[in-house]
C-alpha cells in the first residue's frame, strides 16, 4: 500500500463523494490528503507537486477526469504519478479509454470502503514495478 505520509490528491466535483474518500483514507491513516472540485482545480494543484496518488472522479465540468489524467500522463514531471479514475462509467469502452490513456486503476461507483483500498494496493503495485523498470 501507498505510504501512509503519501500525499493523495482528492478530485471530485460532489462534495459528498470528495468526503467520503477522504474519510476512507483517514482511517486508513492517510494524513496528507488535499481535495479538488474538478479537473482544472486538480491540474492546477498537480503543478505546486509533491502529490504521490491522484484519485479522480471522471464526470465534472470544466476539466473531466479523463481529460486530466491526458495533462498528467502527457507531463514528463507527472508522467508516472499514480493515477486512479472513479466512476459510474461501467462499460466497457470506457474501461478500455481509461487504460488507453494510462490509468492506474478503475474504481466503479457505488464503491465499498474494502474495494477502494484493494483498487489502491493494485495500483501501488503496478506503480511499483514501474518506478523500478
Amino acid at each position: 500500500m501507498f505510504d501512509l505520509k503519501t500525499k493523495v490528491l482528492v478530485v471530485d466535483d460532489m462534495l459528498t463523494m470528495r468526503k467520503t474518500v477522504i474519510k476512507m483514507m483517514k482511517e486508513w491513516g492517510y494524513t496528507d490528503i488535499h481535495e479538488a472540485k474538478d479537473g482544472e482545480e486538480a491540474w492546477t494543484k498537480t503543478q505546486e507537486g509533491g502529490f504521490g496518488l491522484i484519485i479522480s472522479d471522471w464526470n465534472m465540468p470544466n476539466l473531466s477526469g479523463l481529460e486530466f489524467l491526458k495533462k498528467v500522463r502527457s507531463d514528463a514531471t507527472f508522467a508516472k504519478l499514480p493515477f486512479v479514475l472513479v466512476t459510474a462509467e461501467a462499460e466497457p469502452q470506457f474501461v478500455a479509454e481509461a487504460i488507453r490513456v494510462g490509468v492506474d486503476q478503475y474504481v466503479v461507483k457505488p464503491f465499498t470502503k474494502e474495494s477502494l483500498r484493494m483498487k489502491l494496493e493494485s495500483a501501488y503495485k503496478k506503480c511499483s514495478m514501474r518506478m523500478s523498470a
